[in-house]
């Protein structure tokens, strides 16, 4: 499950550290008596290689953009070959500035849920569906009748049968691809189809196993109950690993591929959310953290595992070795502010490249010009369907409550109004089903607004705090990889060694009171059109 941020990156770009700009130019003397790390975050439009020296200091990072397929509306393919070109081309753009045989250890994080067919000669079968494919609903309704209702399965698997994972597009290909299907005889997720390139190794992680909806998430082992269930053959699945485990090292082929000796050690690394949670410092229970990128997650540890019953957020094994983490998703949050910004502002998108600066600086400045709950207007954030808490693939964005008063100042704060009032619902089920949120961290592309550090915390009631990291899944897979290299004791060690607090917003108390009110009121507006967003959902079926 990629949460990227709101804007693309550009092919191959040298990325700055987190105590300074990237380290390209360094003195090679300066160089040549450390040792390194290597992560790699294998997004959904691009790779990105991260190096890191053993204090977890940003040394280089370069990222890799590839294209996406959509065979149909509302799928999403990607051939897994340009993952690796992507790969092999970052990692040697970042090991320009080191030695290679410097490099302790290599991790990896990547895009949760997909699935990439392997042959008995380990050849891929077809594109890998990702997790933002929507054709599954059949699939999904089929796992929820097999495996007992949605309470069972709920009680299996932590969580719900839902389109973006990976079981229920195992059973599309089964039963629309049979000719694909009874050729395959391995199933792998993204960055572990790179593994497999890499070290010749079948393996997974715990937090990435977690979101294919075959793992029983209690007892971290692939769930008996549900492949017998589905009749699917265990061997189909990887072996499965802690996050910070070495599952093998680089044989001949995948070290010329990254440029590194061959025998380096690749640790098992997580799922992006899972790995970028480390980077984040959300390893121990009450810290919490908001990412507020493309999609928004609402992120909090959990020493014991803790599953909503209605399956309303996601509930994973962590990075963290024996514990879990629970996770609200609001499918279109930075998403739904980029849309805006597409189709509404190209006075301050024309504006920003004259004065050179990013247009969500004229856009935020341009929300700041209206009041507090922008005249009456609401913003349902549902560009792309929902996910938290609604779970409702028909349900549709709006504004509520437009009038002739309103402009493009009233429209643009009301967006992010609604954006974060949808972080708030995950985080109210997460304080709901007892994790502690003692401390929040905001992150992502909204993390660099002040204006909208100060919005969600006066929304969430709580002060928001920034951290010095800022470069995701790639930093926490390489601290990972640390890990498995010896290099610090734990994954809690890791994260403290690399992650320091610097700015706390807090709440104002007049505008907290105003918000509470507002939000009572847009929690109200979804139960309201749930019924039609399912009539227009069946009006525009029709009509295809």
């Amino acid at each position: 499950m990629k949460n990227s941020g709101m804007g693309v990156p550009p092919m191959e770009k040298a990325a700055q550290g987190q105590d300074g700009p990237a380290t390209h130019g360094q003195d090679a003397r300066a160089t040549a008596s450390r040792s390194y790390l290597l992560g790699f975050d294998i997004g959904t439009s691009a790779t990105k290689a991260l190096l890191i020296d053993e204090r977890g200091r940003v040394v280089a990072a370069a990222s890799a953009e590839y294209p996406g397929l959509v065979p149909h509306p509302a799928w999403s393919e990607q051939e897994p070959a340009h993952w690796l070109r992507a790969v092999s081309r970052t990692a040697k753009k970042v090991l320009a500035v080191a030695p290679a045989g410097a490099v302790r250890a290599v991790g990896l994080s990547g895009q949760m849920h997909g699935s990439v067919l392997l042959d008995k000669s380990n050849r891929v079968l077809r594109p890998a569906i990702l997790w933002n494919d929507q054709r599954t609903g059949e699939e999904c309704a089929e796992i929820t009748r097999r495996a007992g209702g949605r309470r069972k399965l709920i009680s299996l698997a932590a969580n719900p049968a839902l389109a973006g994972f990976t079981a229920p597009k195992i059973l599309w290909v089964r039963r629309h691809e049979p000719h694909v299907w009874e050729r395959t005889v391995k199933v792998l997720l993204p960055k572990d189809y790179v593994r497999f390139c890499l070290t010749g190794d079948f393996a997974t992680d715990l937090s990435d196993a977690s979101g294919t909806l075959l793992l029983d998430v209690r007892q971290r082992k692939w769930s008996a109950k549900l492949l017998a269930a589905l009749e699917l053959d265990k061997d189909l699945l990887p072996r499965c690993y802690e996050s910070p485990e070495v599952t093998g090292v680089l044989h001949a082929a995948g070290a010329k591929l990254l440029g590194l000796p061959a025998g380096t050690p690749v640790v098992a690394g997580g799922g992006d959310n899972a790995a970028g949670a480390v980077g984040n410092g959300i390893v121990r229970p009450g810290v919490v953290s908001t990412s507020l990128g493309t999609s928004g997650v609402v992120f909090a540890h959990a020493e014991e595992m803790a599953a909503d019953p209605l399956g309303r957020v996601h509930t994973f094994c962590a990075a963290v070795p024996g514990q879990w983490h629970v996770m609200g998703v609001v499918l279109s949050a930075g998403g739904s502010l980029q849309w805006f910004r597409n189709q509404l502002c190209g006075e301050e998108v024309a504006e920003a490249r004259r004065r050179g600066v990013d247009p969500y600086e004229l856009i935020t400045a341009l929300a700041a010009r209206s009041p507090l709950g922008s005249h009456g207007l609401y913003f349902l954030p549902y560009l792309t369907g929902e996910r938290t808490p609604h779970g409702d693939s028909d349900a549709r964005a709006c504004w509520i409550g437009l009038s002739n008063m309103h402009g493009r100042a009233e429209m643009a704060r009301a967006v992010m109004e609604g954006v974060t009032y949808a972080m708030r619902d995950c985080l109210e089920i997460i304080r709901g089903m007892g994790v502690p949120v003692r401390e929040i961290r905001a992150t992502g592309g909204g993390a660099r607004s002040r204006f909208w550090r100060q919005m969600q915390a006066d929304v969430y009631g709580q002060a928001v705090r920034t951290i010095n990291a800022a470069e995701g899944p790639a930093y926490g897979a390489a601290l990972l990889a640390g890990v498995g290299a010896g290099v610090w004791g734990s994954v809690p060690e890791a994260s403290d060694a690399a992650v320091r607090l610097r700015t706390a917003t807090r709440p104002e108390a007049q505008a907290r009171r105003a918000y509470e009110e507002r939000y009572r009121e847009y929690d109200r507006l979804y139960l309201a059109l749930k019924e039609s967003f399912a009539r227009l959902a069946a009006v525009e079926k029709k009509d295809k």
